[in-house]
């Protein structure tokens, strides 16, 4: 019997002996800069909730720690080594997670960081970790359900505005991460709005590499800044999400709706929306998800590309919201994304679905300046267009990314995407054209109606190795597209011109029906080698083969009998129109090798180096059978330098040279009679353009009086420039246009942009900002046979002011004056020279008894110009009333006002050229609007649910 006590003793000591011993943490020690690995580095385990010693060791010879023993709970991991700055990180032991591992741990020497951490007891609410800045998610309060875009919103060095756009440390932020992952694609917003803030662990802001340079280690230039979240491991188990419903007067509504489920490494997501309002999704990028248009084939560094020019009403309305007219938004998306063994395998899907339909009327004012004498009413015609618009698109993407870790020195991505569009789009012009005496030139009415589908497939397989020598790898990198745009419609014109006396001079009616399609298969094929010759100096060598097979089929019917009723009955429409027709095939075959140098030292990094691509394309015009075969070399040489003072202070020049081809629209031999009034001829004959690019930058940030510092800027200069030859009829008004190549002449361009952002104490700490911008431009285009030089430059400050005090207020300011100028050459007399003044802003204020009221809303004026005599001006703004209700505020009923005072007008004024443009357009104003908000979580065995 007590032999039998004896071993049930036993059991119990040893199982909980196996049950401390099973909690353990590892990782290593090493100098951020020097990479050298740091040995004896002292390594203390405390106990989060009092800091007192749970357990301590020091590192090998190799920097590596192992640390066994430590039982479940929460803990502090304290790293400390003479002259370096200490490295503090919280960590928790469980059940679920038995072992931390830390990987390697990048520490700093002291005198590199005079001002770069802040430690608050044992917890850093900031550490800065090698290129990384990471913000401690529990060293700053936010209010009951907020989400993670209130959390950034108080950290140093972030700014977010009212639409959600982020600037980090002087830049705009791409991309928001989940635990390194994307989420929902590239809008940060689905994350900053969507999550939760009292989820997050950690915020990491770091300039992310391109894949590319990632693997290899070795700087490509492609850096954006971005944020990840990292999340509370009890927070990864459970679902959340919110629901909005609001309707307001003048029939204006908006639903939404997100729900996200979370489970360990797996996470599913979706949402919907449904608006009026201008709202089109959850982000303030979502407007930009419904984007299409008529495609073109462009040639772009010796490869070809698909890109939309939105310029030919045939083809297809743009289909974006900007403002113009009154839109109605249906959208919605599931998300996916899991990992398993051991994280070897990932992978990320999504699935998004839209339709976006915008009716609206626009008048276009445009002062159309010939060559001559001002005095000359000839020389000037003053356009005034009326123009009513019904757009419609339906769009459909699905994406996914596998990645499989195949060992320690291999891995292989796969990334598949499709979309499919369809686009509808009714335009009705009514067009009155005067001399410049007030004489009547031409009147115009037209109409088209246009529908369209494209359907878009890419693919693509990345594959990289490290070979046996550190720094020696080898990747190759496969990419396959397919686009199929296809687009019919009715054009419709009635013009008549008329002569000095009034009389009719001529009269044109253009009924017609047409037919586009675009199809383009692409395939790009790139092997990158790396070899280092020291631990400072290597060299990458690329090599690769481009496929490219395209096709522009565009063919004009008339009916066999003229018909001025407008009938759009297809059949009708039997008589091709052989000056409006033609059916072009490009084939394209590219080589392209290079060699690019990179050299890293201390804080120097220097890349220099060149691509060259040898390029054949086969040109067939298939209505004549005419071919046209073209061989071109094109060069791009590249260099950059980069001086990092500190971990938050650096300088970066860059060069870079390229070929641009013409595209498909301005070769193409064949008329564009969209406009009847303005012609557009393809030039076969054209050129490729060759633009110089230098831009420098510098970037300062201190973290202890949260200043950053940044300016940037870039100038270029084109060589052969491809430029627009205008042909304007005096007595008619009518217009011929063609690109053609400009010999001679060197179009430039530039922008600099600068500002400085800093924390001032005296006035409570309020984040206070002074921005200064400018931009220009030199271009050419030849009128009537002369040449037109114009230059153009805008100039604009900025001073803004934010802060933030939690459950109290928080507001945001920007206010300053704009001023552009624009001269032509051949009418320096006549321009649209003018001033400005611009301001927007946002308060929210904290009211007892859970209410909170606000206020967004910007000021904007323009003063009067000699091409526009008028002023213009409009200041918005918005208010609401909220309350929440339940101890977690999760229900809120707000009340709000769009638009208070009723101003808000569609408006733009624009020059180009020896043309000057004014619009006004339908827009939204003001309304008012009841809801209901309801936040639901249930997240780590917590729910808020009431």
């Amino acid at each position: 019997m007590k032999l039998s006590y004896l071993l049930l003793l036993l059991c119990l000591i040893t199982s909980v002996s196996f049950a401390q011993t099973g909690y353990s943490v590892r990782g290593s020690v090493a100098d951020t800069v020097a990479n050298v690995k740091l040995a004896n580095t002292s390594i203390s385990v405390l106990n989060a909730k009092d800091s007192t010693l749970r357990k301590f060791t020091r590192a090998g010879a190799d920097g590596s720690f192992t640390m066994n023993g430590l039982g479940k709970g929460k803990f502090i991991l304290l790293v400390t080594y003479p002259k370096y700055a200490d490295y503090v990180e919280e960590f928790t032991l469980d059940s679920v997670k038995t072992t931390h591992n830390f990987g390697r741990i990048s520490v700093i020497l002291k005198s590199r960081l005079l001002e770069g951490v802040i430690v608050k007891g044992t917890r850093a609410a900031i550490k800065i970790k090698g290129d990384t800045t990471e913000f401690n998610a529990s060293s700053f309060t936010v209010q009951a359900n907020a989400k993670v875009e209130d959390l950034l919103k108080q950290l140093p060095g972030i700014q977010i505005d009212k639409d959600g756009k982020i600037t980090a440390q002087g830049q705009t932020v791409n991309k928001v991460l989940v635990d390194g992952e994307e989420f929902f694609g590239d809008d940060p917003t689905l994350v900053t709005k969507n999550l939760r803030a009292d989820m997050v662990d950690k915020v990491q802001l770091y300039d992310k590499a391109s894949d590319q340079a990632a693997f290899t280690g070795i700087d490509d230039g492609q850096k954006s800044k971005t944020i990840n979240i990292k999340l509370k491991e009890d927070k990864k188990n459970g679902y959340f999400g919110k629901a909005d419903v609001g309707v307001g007067t003048k029939d204006f509504y908006q639903a939404q709706v997100a729900v996200n489920k979370f489970a360990g490494k797996e996470k599913m997501s979706a949402y919907g929306t449904l608006a009026n309002t201008g709202k089109t999704g959850l982000g303030w990028e979502d407007s930009n998800k419904f984007g299409t248009s008529g495609s073109n084939v462009e040639f772009v560094d010796g490869g070809i590309s698909i890109y939309s020019n939105g310029g030919d009403d045939i083809e297809g309305w743009g289909g974006r919201y900007d403002g113009e007219g009154i839109p109605v938004a249906r959208a919605g998306g599931v998300h996916y994304d899991n990992k398993w063994g051991t994280d070897k395998q990932t992978i990320n899907g999504n699935y998004k679905i839209g339709s976006l339909t915008v009716n609206g009327d626009r008048n276009n004012q445009s002062q159309n300046n010939l060559p001559g004498s001002q005095t000359n009413s000839a020389s000037i015609i003053n356009t005034n267009t009326d123009q009513r618009f019904n757009n419609y698109i339906f769009r459909q993407k699905a994406d996914a990314t596998y990645n499989y870790k195949i060992d320690s020195t291999s891995n292989i991505k796969l990334s598949v995407d499709g979309t499919f569009k369809n686009v509808e789009s009714n335009n009705t012009n009514v067009t009155r054209g005067e001399r410049g005496n007030g004489q009547l030139i031409n009147t115009e009415d037209r109409n088209t109606d246009s529908k369209g589908d494209e359907k878009t497939f890419n693919f693509s397989a990345f594959y990289t190795k490290k070979l046996k020598k550190a720094g020696r790898t080898l990747s190759v990198n496969l990419t396959q597209s397919l686009d199929q745009n296809n687009n019919n419609g009715f054009l419709y014109s009635n013009i008549e011109a008329f002569d000095t006396l009034g009389v009719s001079s001529r009269k044109q009616l253009t009924d017609q029906y047409k037919i586009n399609k675009v199809e383009t298969s692409i395939f790009n094929s790139n092997i990158t080698y790396t070899e280092p010759f020291s631990k400072s100096f290597s060299l990458v060598a690329n090599y690769g083969i481009g496929v490219s097979n395209s096709t522009a089929d565009r063919r004009t019917f008339s009916p066999a009998v003229a018909n001025p009723g407008r009938n759009q009955d297809q059949a009708l429409y039997n008589t091709l129109v052989d000056s409006l027709t033609n059916n072009y095939r490009l084939d394209q075959l590219t080589n392209q090798g290079g060699l690019v140098f990179n050299y890293k030292k201390d804080k120097t990094t220097i890349n220099f180096g060149t691509k060259v691509a040898a390029v054949r394309f086969e040109q067939l015009n298939k209505i004549n059978n005419r071919e046209f075969d073209r061989n071109f070399v094109n060069w791009n040489p590249q260099a950059s330098y980069q001086y990092r003072f500190s971990q938050q202070k650096s300088f970066r020049f860059n060069y870079n040279g390229s070929t641009r081809q013409p595209t498909i629209d301005q070769i193409q031999p064949i008329i564009n009679n969209t406009n009847p009034l303005y012609l557009v001829v393809g030039n076969p004959n054209l050129t490729p353009s060759f633009t110089n690019r230098f831009s420098i930058s510098y970037n300062s940030y201190k973290v202890l009086s949260n200043r950053s510092i940044y300016i940037s800027g870039s100038y270029s200069l084109t060589s052969n420039p491809i430029v627009s030859n205008v042909s304007t009829n005096r007595n008619t008004g009518f217009t011929t246009s063609q690109s053609v190549n400009l010999t001679g002449e060197t179009p430039t361009n530039f922008y600099v942009y600068s500002g400085i952002n800093s924390k001032i104490k005296f006035l409570g700490g309020i984040s206070a900002g002074i921005g200064a911008n400018t931009n220009g431009s030199t271009y050419f285009n030849m009128v009537n046979g002369a040449l037109n030089r114009t230059r153009s430059n805008s100039y604009s400050a900025t001073i803004n002011l934010q802060k933030y005090k939690e459950k109290k207020f928080d507001l945001y300011a920007n206010i300053g004056p704009t001023y552009n100028y624009s001269v032509s050459s051949l009418n320096p007399e006549i321009n649209n020279n003018g001033g400005g003044f611009t301001t927007n802003h946002s308060f929210n204020y904290y009211l007892p008894g859970k209410f909170q009221i606000g206020t967004d809303g910007n000021y904007e004026y323009r003063a009067p110009t000699k091409s526009f005599d008028q002023k213009f001006s409009r200041f918005l703004v918005n208010a609401y009333v909220q309350k929440a209700f339940f101890k977690s505020e999760s229900l809120k009923i707000k009340a709000n006002v769009n638009d208070i005072f009723n101003q808000n007008k569609g408006f733009d004024r624009s020059a180009s050229g020896n043309l000057i443009t004014q619009s006004s357009y339908t827009t939204i104003k003001r309304y008012f609007m009841l809801s209901i908000v309801y936040d639901f979580s249930k997240m780590g065995g917590s729910s808020d649910i009431k």
